[in-house]
Order: C-alpha cells, then sequence, then structure tokens
C-alpha cells in the first residue's frame, strides 16, 4: 500500500514565521493537518538578519504544527522572498545532431538546465528558470516541443535569482532547526498556486502579495508567469507611519491598522475616536479614526502606485483580463479593494487560499496572510506529482524499448531514461522516494 503523502510548507516572513502540515483528500483537495507559526524578531524586508532568533521562531512553528497534526517533521518546502530578488528574460538554444529525430523530454530538460549554467552577478544565483515560448527551427510560438522534429531548439526563460548571502541565512537557520530542505521557492509563486485559477493565469492577472516587510509582484498570461518584481514596502511600513504620525507604540499602531484602519479616508467616520492606553500611568490618548486612515492612505497609494509602474512596465497591462488579485496580511486592510479598483483601474479581488483547501483541522488558514504558506505545500505536492510522472514515464519508455530503439538511437533513448530517472534515483538514495 502506497505510503500517505505528507507536505511541510514553511513561510519565513518578516512578521511571522508559519508552518502549515497538509495532505491531499479523496478528492484532491488540501486537507490542513496542522498549523504553526511564531513571531518573526529576526526577518527584516525579506531577508535573515539574526539567525538565532529566526532559528527559534522557526523551531516554535514547527512544534506547534508537528503536535497538532501528531509527526515529526524532517523536511519542509521553504518560502524566499525579499528585495535581494531580481528577474529577467533570457535566451537560450541547443542544436540537436539530427534533424529526423523527435524532439524529447531530454533535450527540453538539458536546454532547461543549460540556463542554470549562465554566467549572473557576482553574489547571487538562480533559483528559478521557467520557459516561456519555445522555438523550433526558427517557428516560434510553441508550447510544447516535445515530439517535432528540427535541428535548432529554443526557448525564451523567465529566470529569477536570490543573493548567495540569503539562500545560505536562510539554508543555515532550516538547518540549524534539524531540518532539510526540499525544494526553495520564490513565495509569490507559491501564493499565486493558492490563490489564482488556471482560467485567470490564462486570461492573464497581476497577483500583488502585501507582506510585512515587501510587497511582491507576479504576472501571469497564457498559463505562463511573464513579469516579477519586488517593491520593498509591506504592511510593517504603515504600522510605522502610524506610530510616528500619531505617536503611538508599535502594539497600538498595528491593533489600529488592524481593527479600524481604513484603505479610504472617506470611508472613515469625522466622529468616530479611539482610545488607546497612555504610557506609564498618563492619560488615555484618544485617536481619530479619519486621521488614522488618512495615514494609511497615503502609505497604501505608494504601494499600489509602484505595482501599477510593475505592471505596465511589462507590458501586459492591456492584456490583464483577470485584473487584480490582493493577497498577503496586507490584503485584510478595509477598503483596498475598492482603492486599488479606483488608481488601477481593473477588475480586483481579494484572493483567499480556500479553492484548493477541504476539511481539516485548522480553519484559520484560509486567511489571504497564509496563502504563502497553502502554496508551499500545494508547490510542494506538485513536485511529487511530477516526480511520480517522469516515473511512469520512465517505466513505460522501459517497456517499449524495441519499438524506441527502431525510431531513434540507442544513445538517445538511453539519454531519455537516465533523466527521467536521474533524481527519483537520487530520492531513493536519500530515502525520499515514496513510490
Amino acid at each position: 500500500m502506497e505510503k500517505e503523502k505528507i507536505v511541510v510548507g514553511l513561510d519565513i516572513g518578516t512578521t511571522k514565521i508559519c508552518a502549515i502540515v497538509g495532505r491531499k483528500n479523496e478528492f484532491g483537495k488540501l486537507e490542513v493537518l496542522g498549523m504553526g507559526k511564531a513571531e518573526s524578531e529576526g526577518v527584516v524586508k525579506g531577508i535573515v538578519f539574526n539567525i538565532d532568533k529566526t532559528v527559534y521562531a522557526i523551531e516554535r512553528a514547527i512544534k506547534e504544527a508537528g503536535d497538532q497534526a501528531d509527526i515529526n517533521i524532517g523536511v519542509v518546502n521553504v518560502g524566499i522572498a525579499g528585495q535581494h530578488i531580481k528577474s529577467f528574460i533570457q535566451h537560450g538554444g541547443i542544436t540537436r545532431s539530427s534533424k529526423e529525430e523527435e524532439i524529447t523530454i531530454a533535450d527540453v530538460e538539458r536546454l532547461t538546465q543549460d540556463m542554470y549554467r549562465m554566467v549572473v552577478p557576482p553574489g547571487s544565483q538562480i533559483i528559478h528558470v521557467m520557459p516561456q515560448d519555445y522555438m523550433v527551427d526558427y517557428e516560434e510560438g510553441i508550447k510544447e516541443p516535445v515530439g517535432m522534429s528540427g535541428v535548432r531548439l529554443e526557448a525564451d526563460f523567465h529566470i529569477i535569482t536570490a543573493q548567495t548571502n540569503a539562500i545560505n541565512n536562510v539554508n543555515k537557520c532550516v538547518r540549524r532547526g534539524n531540518l532539510e530542505i526540499e525544494d526553495l521557492i520564490l513565495e509569490p509563486l507559491a501564493s499565486s498556486l493558492a490563490v489564482l485559477s488556471d482560467e485567470e493565469k490564462e486570461a492573464g492577472v497581476c497577483l500583488i502579495d502585501i507582506g510585512g516587510g515587501t510587497t511582491d509582484i507576479a504576472i501571469f498570461y497564457d498559463n505562463i508567469i511573464r513579469h516579477s518584481a519586488v517593491i520593498p514596502f509591506g504592511g510593517n511600513i504603515v504600522t510605522n507611519d502610524i506610530k510616528e504620525g500619531l505617536k503611538v507604540l508599535a502594539p497600538h499602531a498595528e491593533q489600529l491598522k488592524t481593527r479600524f484602519g481604513k484603505a479610504i479616508a472617506e470611508e472613515a467616520s469625522v466622529n468616530e475616536i479611539v482610545s488607546i492606553p497612555g504610557i506609564r500611568n498618563r492619560p488615555a490618548k484618544e485617536i481619530s479614526t479619519k486621521n488614522l486612515s488618512n495615514i494609511i492612505q497615503a502609505r497604501m497609494e505608494e504601494i499600489i502606485e509602484m505595482a501599477h509602474g510593475e505592471i505596465l512596465s511589462s507590458g501586459f497591462e492591456n492584456r490583464l483580463a483577470g485584473g487584480i488579485v490582493i493577497t498577503g496580511g496586507g490584503a485584510q486592510l478595509s477598503n483596498l479593494k475598492q482603492l486599488v479598483e479606483y488608481m488601477t483601474g481593473m477588475d480586483t479581488r481579494i484572493g483567499y487560499p480556500n479553492e484548493h483547501l477541504g476539511k481539516g483541522k485548522v480553519e484559520g488558514v484560509k486567511s489571504p496572510m497564509y496563502a504563502t504558506a497553502v502554496g508551499l505545500v500545494l508547490a510542494g505536492f506538485r513536485s511529487l506529482d511530477e516526480r511520480q510522472d517522469r516515473y511512469r514515464e520512465a517505466r513505460e519508455l522501459v517497456k517499449t524499448a524495441p519499438k524506441a530503439k527502431r525510431t531513434v538511437s540507442s544513445r538517445n533513448f538511453f539519454n531519455e531514461i537516465l533523466t527521467k530517472t536521474k533524481s527519483l534515483l537520487i530520492d531513493d538514495l536519500d530515502g525520499k522516494n515514496e513510490y
């Protein structure tokens, strides 16, 4: 009997570190078995600055999630974000030995792997290589080249890089927490799995993930990611503006923002006053929600303007039929949807990670603030499914060996088998493979 597959997502964010344990139910929906979270004190703008504090928070979140799910967690899918994330489009190509032989999966994977070896700025490394459109013998607009005939195979790739030091610090924190990283995934890509539908990605959509330290942008069109960017402002800077503008403590500023703040100041009542405790026996301080919302709106307008600028610079502003989807903790701000629609002129909705969730032990994960963590679990299951598909394809290729040898050379045939089974063999040696 096949083992039950369980995947753990670990979101190392600026305001919180969250771990989610999930499995797929009989209907293919994600069932959350456990969730743990801890305050993140060692991360600033998505980058780990204090190893010890981050490790402590990871251990707390993992223990809480493991206790709820009644399992010992050893392997996690980790998200990475921060202002150091860069992306660009790169063209690549390979020349095949024979025009008569069909393009195989091995050819496509060789082209993709070649892109990982390209030169990037010092101190950076490639974390994702995502093919966009392929070309076969200079014929453009091909989505699936496998099975076609041609000598020259080319493609445009969306390349995402991260700072090597940032990656090393994340790896160090996870290892010190007695964990192993299965995959390191860009956080807006993970969030997109949780809150975007295939129809939206096909029609064209912009995901705006407003976190504590940064706001992540991911633009999809024709079911392919076309543009990604990181804005160095998030919910924490709004809290800091409130703290400085109203002369209150940071915890009070956060509570004012989440409980009484509005993204559109006109929606706040002029007569509504909130009283907060004074400092060291001083009298309570009265705060006008109108003033509070004016501060919030000013900063949110700045973030939205920068996000809209990324949409315009991507060149896809007129092809986003799916509009804008806002997610992350910052998406919970009242009237934010209306403000985004007013400033961009695009249809907007709040992204909740509900579509792929089944009934589970933890209902709180349906909040936008957990979209990334849920997406990391979904990304783990997608990776498992892809590995299983490669395994099945390799087995079928072995079964049809006599027929395959008549159509392709023995060398290409065995190269294809090796490519498809390579990762599976490595996983078997590591004891990870469940097939």
